[in-house]
């Protein structure tokens, strides 16, 4: 297991490999790790040829400096879990001044209405400071194929318009959610969650499940009036937003199309902590 901090030794290994004519395989993160996270790994390395996980907590996609001053840092344990499970792969764990420099800042990107829905919404710059990080990575590794989890959804398809925005030939590739047994989705943030909060959090899912079983049958307006009203009988858990929205476009509907995808999306907070889900509905 390599651990490697500056990027001037990440970019020698990489053109080794390059020049072997071997494919790179890209799993970005911000470390605290978990079964989700090594799902990714597990599927880059069934498909590259070496496989490159960042662990770096990015400053810029954080609205709220509380939420990155209490976001877990563990990297040791990560370190030690990827050792565990994937020993040939390679950690890059820099700093924030070897990914920024002297000026730690986001860009500006036109994602268009991706940029504007649901967390685009709720956090301030969060997709902008997510494609500033995610382009100097791509930069630094050079992969072939990057590795996200669909729990982030519009993330990944942030990333996809970025790759597109930069002429980026890199292929993103879209992984399944990871779910605990009770079916919350995986999270680092799950670990600040007490165990009575992580049971209680399950919610989530089997509000998208319900919403699932009834897509088809009932409006998407009447489901997310349905789904909105659950959660006021919940004093447990504060809705955020709960949105069914075409998969291209990431819009809110309230009326469904024939020849469309659609998924169920939704944000909560349990106590200081905020969860988000979603779901495919066809």
């Amino acid at each position: 297991m390599q651990v490697i901090n500056q990027k001037k030794d990440l970019s020698a290994l990489i053109l080794t490999h390059k020049n072997a004519e071997m494919s790179i395989g890209f799993v970005p993160t911000m470390g605290a790790l978990h079964a989700g996270h090594l799902s990714l790994v597990q599927e880059a390395q069934k498909q590259c040829d070496l496989v490159v996980v960042s662990i770096f907590v990015n400053p810029t996609q954080f609205d709220n400096p509380s939420d990155l001053e209490k976001y877990p840092k563990i990297l040791d344990k990560d370190v030690g879990l990827l050792e565990g499970s994937f020993p040939e792969s390679v950690i890059f764990a820099p700093s924030s001044f070897e990914v920024y420099g002297e000026k730690i800042a986001s860009k500006q990107f036109d994602f268009g209405s991706f940029k504007k829905e649901m967390e685009g919404k709720y956090r301030s710059g969060h997709f902008d400071g997510v494609a500033t990080v995610i382009e100097i990575l791509f930069n630094i590794v050079q992969p072939n194929k990057a590795f996200f989890g669909e729990k982030d959804f519009q993330q990944l398809q942030v990333v996809k318009k970025l790759a597109q925005i930069t002429k980026n030939p890199i292929e993103i590739i879209g992984c399944p959610i990871a779910r605990e047994p009770n079916g919350l989705a995986m999270s680092s943030r799950n670990e600040r969650l007490t165990p009575a909060q992580r049971e209680k959090a399950s919610f989530l899912y089997k509000i998208l499940q319900q919403a699932k079983a009834d897509f088809g049958t009932k409006s998407a307006a009447n489901i997310t009036k349905w789904a909105i009203d659950q959660f006021t009988e919940n004093d447990q858990i504060e809705l955020e937003y709960f949105e069914i929205a075409d998969v291209k476009t990431l819009k809110q509907t309230e009326k469904i199309q024939e020849g469309k995808n659609y998924r169920a999306f939704i944000a909560a907070y349990i106590g200081q902590v905020r969860l988000i889900d979603n779901i495919a509905l066809n």
